[in-house]
């Protein structure tokens, strides 16, 4: 990682060709080096943060009046940092009997406080949880005492998790986390603070703005939805081909325990959502009978979306995985022992994440940790069955290549579609594909589930969303249309996303064949499109001149009086 002067030196770079966000700052102590450490970063990872800076200490006040500075910034995301520091100056001017009362007092400021800026802004809020202090009044008593400062203060962090849980536009930063991560000497320097009322170390910064990057990041579509494991090394000790399935190292005992608990891990990730797939050198079969046989193997095939395992080079094989997957190599991070084999994968696929692991597997864990490599900002049912249905995915490749006619397979396939409105069932999905969709999204346009229900409610929208179902299993919801009526004739298409899971199926067709239905019930003349070109949605590029739209200035048309209803092998459910 790099020091917050290198941070800073990234200011003097130019910031427009990188993806603009506007971020507001506000803080109670000295946020100043925050915001160079922050939009430094942001500069590692392409983005342009246009930030604005509230004056020292005036949180509230810039909150409060809907005429502030901070309104008219119009932010797109909004941080704020709350101190310990200052939250112990509270609790120190309290009367003892009130004491007891500190956290709820304070979560009661900040629900206003976010109540009052969603009332005026549809910003995200990124809040910056509370670092220990323990002011050893009680000693080790404070555990057991509501009226300590350290009781009151883990009372706070838990209150603010549970209160994230139920507004989906609040996000939590862990300060607390990483000032455990490296040490409070590290994280706070009292001679500083008293000076200058900075209470964030200029050692601590860069990881404070790297987490902070990791959200921001996330909220915009961005973060890895893919883990590539090695295995020889990397999931297990031993070498499989050469030490045979009873004597690969895993399991409770000696270094065994090491890749048991990274197994334990990797499944973790895999139900909670990211893609486990394996890219090993080893004959396949040899490969696979610690996952059929080896009763201490925690992994088994069934959490394997994608197999691979043969003799070719792992880079090509990774462009094999991520041609089956449909995503991003900016999404995958790549695990193996070998430093070869990293090097190797670095300078052919440079955007592909590829960790340098520490040579003691011991350590593998500790350090991956570290990294916070599998960033998110949602989790809903989809997530769990998404293995099994990239499983299925790979067996409909292997399928189609058995047909030398792809109209053949696609009928072949009895694909049929639920289209329904947004409703309360369907909302965390339909948010979370609008965040997780980079490739097919026309306007690229992020929602968070409490603008989803907004929209849903609103009289001059109208919303559509489509699962896809065949014979080999449900894709659940996977695609989406907001339709926005701008008068009685014309209705603009907000939004079109979909997952890259089902390109190449007639989706399109199936989506515009409803949308023009619909259109002609109400009486709708005119349909409008519009693309607004990212770094990663060019293959839709020329989607609404391939559906038949006609070009406006920069908008797309179609007239829905001369529409021809395009082919399609999917029916409605």
């Amino acid at each position: 990682m790099k020091t917050f002067q290198q941070l800073k030196k990234n200011l003097k770079n130019d910031f427009s060709s990188l993806k603009p966000i506007r971020l507001a700052v506000l803080g109670d102590t000295a946020t100043q080096f925050l915001t160079q450490a922050i939009k430094g970063c942001g500069y590692e990872k392409a983005l342009n943060l246009q930030i604005w800076e509230a004056d020292f200490n005036q949180i509230e006040q810039q909150i409060s009046d809907y005429q502030s500075d901070l309104y008219s910034f119009k932010p797109e995301i909004v941080i704020i940092f709350q101190s310990t520091h200052k939250l112990l100056s509270k609790y120190n001017k309290l009367k003892p009997e009130a004491h007891s009362l500190l956290a709820s007092t304070s979560l009661n400021g900040i629900e206003k406080m976010i109540a009052d800026l969603a009332s005026q802004t549809e910003a995200k809020i990124i809040y910056y949880n509370y670092t220990e202090i323990d002011d050893a009044v009680f000693g080790n008593f404070a555990q057991k005492t509501e009226s300590s400062f350290l009781f009151q203060l883990r009372k706070l962090n838990y209150e603010l998790m549970d209160f994230a849980t139920k507004n989906p536009n609040f996000y939590l930063c862990d300060l607390s986390n990483i000032q455990n991560q490296i040490g409070k000497a590290a994280f706070f320097q009292s001679a500083i603070y008293i000076n200058t009322e900075m209470v964030l170390s200029l050692d601590a910064l860069p990881l404070i703005a790297s987490r902070t990057i990791d959200i921001i990041e996330t909220l915009n579509g961005k973060f890895k939805k893919c883990v590539i494991l090695d295995l020889d090394n990397t999931t297990w000790g031993g070498i499989i081909g050469d030490d045979g399935i009873e004597n690969i190292q895993i399991g409770d005992l000696g270094i065994g325990k090491a890749f048991t608990e990274f197994q334990y891990w990797i499944k973790k990730l895999k139900n909670r959502g990211v893609i486990v797939t394996v890219c090993s050198k080893n004959t396949e079969s040899v490969a696979k009978e610690p996952f059929e046989k080896h009763p201490d193997m925690v992994l088994r095939l069934d959490d394997i979306s994608v197999f691979v395992a043969n003799w070719e080079n792992k880079a090509d094989n990774i462009r094999y995985i991520k041609n089956i997957l449909n995503i991003g190599f900016d999404s995958m991070v790549f695990l193996d022992d070998n430093p070869f084999e990293r090097n190797m994968v670095r300078e052919n696929l440079p955007l592909v994440t590829v960790p340098e692991l520490p040579d003691d597997p011991a350590e593998y864990l500790e350090y991956l940790y570290t990294l916070n490599l599998f960033e998110t900002v949602s989790f809903s049912e989809e997530d769990l069955e998404r293995t099994k249905r990239y499983q299925i995915e790979a067996e409909r490749r292997k399928v189609l290549e058995k047909f030398t006619n792809e109209d053949d397979f696609l009928k072949s396939l009895a694909m049929v579609s639920l289209v329904e409105p947004f409703t309360k069932f369907n909302t965390p999905r339909v948010a979370q594909l609008s965040q997780r969709s980079n490739q097919f999204n026309l306007r690229t346009i992020r929602y968070t589930d409490a603008t989803i229900e907004k929209i849903a409610l609103s009289e001059n929208h109208f919303t559509f969303t489509f699962t896809l179902e065949d014979k080999y299993g449900d894709n659940g919801l996977i695609g989406v249309i907001i339709l926005n009526q701008e008068n009685d004739k014309i209705a603009f298409i907000d939004s079109w996303f979909m997952s890259c899971r089902v390109l190449k199926r007639s989706m399109e067709n199936f989506i515009l064949n409803s949308i023009v239905e619909f259109c002609n019930q109400k009486g709708i003349e005119i349909v409008k499109g519009e693309f607004i070109p990212t770094a990663k949605n060019e293959m839709v590029a020329n989607h609404y001149l391939n559906l038949g739209f006609e070009k406006n200035n920069s908008y797309w048309e179609l007239k829905i009086a001369d529409y021809i209803p395009k082919i399609t092998y999917i029916s409605k459910k």
